[in-house]
């Protein structure tokens, strides 16, 4: 063995040799508080290091050299967070969830997706200089004529074999499947329903739903089920179907639903929230929710236009109507409206339902970014502790994406999706809105000057 020469070792220790060369990172924040969305608890004034767009390192020691340096004293720093029920206008939409912290979205079909839209916007996800999501996504919705989204939402979009796919019998889907799983989805977006209200039709058969889930579990992709109700939840479990994009409209008695809720637990189901819908019914009747601080310079009053139309108001007061007699409450508030189903979402919870975070934006008074927030803060208003919520937004979200190995967690190995708050989100989920940074990629985001 070659042995080092007295001389060389004197120089080395004047010299301060080292076998270890000094990484120079793209991105340390420093001293900040951490949520880092796993559930565990806050951990106080950490350095977040970042090199190749990945967390690098995360420690409480001095400081090394980076591009850019982040003083994160008094701050506190969570996850990108995900959107996992989206519908967007993408070239309009992108830069506001970027604004909001959101950086995944996961979207659910529309009148506008064809192959070359979801395309258009997987790319646009995939780069971090020009502000955007990351874009996750299903198959353009399986309906049947007449049914929903086509007949609640009436537009020329709709064209059948580019943005939806209309069954006709069983035949028919073996190669429905193959042919949308030779595209870039996670799965397929499948509308059971009846509805979502009158005049109602038939129910998707049971036969056609359980024929896309096995054709679906033959190309390696996964069924997103559209539901509304109990009847129409119990068929897709009964089809082996493990992903539910709507929470509301589900009615659970957790003493008497025994056989559905064994159903539910047994399938390691995934289940997105949505109550944004409940809030987005009741905006028309309370139009001081679009002067909040953080939409002003973002959103205009184009945003909430409609909010005194007819079918707006006549919605409004129906679904007023609706909630107090279901709930024997005479003056319905956004809490009661809320707090059953939040109530339900916890049990679910404790009882290992992947519960995520999800808004249906796209629709009347859900805007872009900030309707995460909305959510978050109605589960918060309903009994759920911000780190249960921001859990449900972020890990949980990432693992229904199946992407949890590199997002979901600000962890060491995993991509730089980060949000850093002057305020913290554990004291009141509302401080989620006290943006100063959004990273993605390890790269800081362009927001929106307001």
């Amino acid at each position: 063995m070659n042995k080092l020469s007295p001389y060389f070792l004197v120089l080395c220790l004047f010299l301060g040799c080292s076998d270890k060369e000094t990484i120079v990172y793209d991105l340390i924040i420093t001293n900040v508080n951490l949520i880092d969305g796993t559930g565990s608890d806050l951990q106080q004034g950490v350095n977040i290091y970042v090199k190749d767009s990945k967390i690098s390192k995360i420690d409480s020691v001095k400081v090394g050299q980076a591009g850019q340096i982040i003083d994160g004293t008094g701050k506190y720093v969570i996850p990108g967070l995900f959107d996992c029920h989206v519908h967007t206008e993408y070239k309009v939409d992108f830069p506001k969830f970027t604004h909001f912290g959101v950086t995944s979205i996961f979207v659910t079909g529309g009148g506008s997706c064809t192959n070359e839209y979801f395309a258009e916007m997987r790319a646009l996800g995939n780069q971090d200089s020009i502000p955007a999501p990351r874009v996750f996504h299903t198959s353009q919705h399986f309906t049947m004529e007449g049914r929903h989204p086509v007949k609640t939402y009436g537009s020329s979009r709709w064209v059948e074999g580019k943005t939806v796919y209309f069954l006709r019998d069983t035949l028919q889907i073996e190669n429905l499947v193959k042919e949308v799983a030779s595209q870039p989805i996670l799965g397929i977006k499948l509308t059971v329903e009846d509805g979502p209200h009158p005049p109602m039709v038939e129910r998707m058969p049971q036969a056609y739903i359980n024929k896309v889930q096995v054709e679906a579990d033959k190309n390696g992709i996964e069924v997103y089920a559209h539901v509304s109700d109990n009847i129409e939840l119990e068929m897709v479990l009964n089809a082996n179907i493990k992903n539910l994009v709507h929470f509301t409209g589900v009615e659970l008695d957790f003493e008497h639903d025994s056989s559905l809720l064994s159903k539910i637990y047994a399938n390691n189901i995934n289940w997105v929230t949505t109550l944004m819908l409940d809030k987005s019914f009741q905006y028309p009747l309370n139009p001081e929710w679009t002067q909040t601080a953080a939409v002003n310079g973002v959103f205009d009053s184009t945003d909430y236009s409609g909010m005194d139309h007819p079918g707006y108001l006549f919605r409004a007061h129906d679904y007023i109507n609706y909630m107090k007699d279901y709930l024997g409450i005479d003056n319905l508030t956004l809490q009661q409206s809320v707090e059953f189903q939040v109530e339900d979402i916890l049990t679910l919870s404790a009882n290992g339902v992947n519960m995520v975070l999800g808004t249906d934006t796209g629709n009347a008074f859900i805007l872009p970014g900030y309707a995460l927030h909305e959510e978050m803060q109605l589960l918060e208003l309903g009994g759920m502790t911000p780190l249960e919520i921001i859990k449900m937004g972020t890990l949980n979200a990432a693992k229904m994406m199946k992407a949890d190995k590199e997002l979901g967690s600000i962890e060491v190995g995993k991509l730089a999706d980060m949000v850093v708050l002057e305020k913290n989100p554990l004291t009141s989920i509302s401080n989620s809105l006290s943006i100063e940074t959004v990273i993605k990629n390890g790269a800081i985001q362009t927001r929106i000057v307001n």
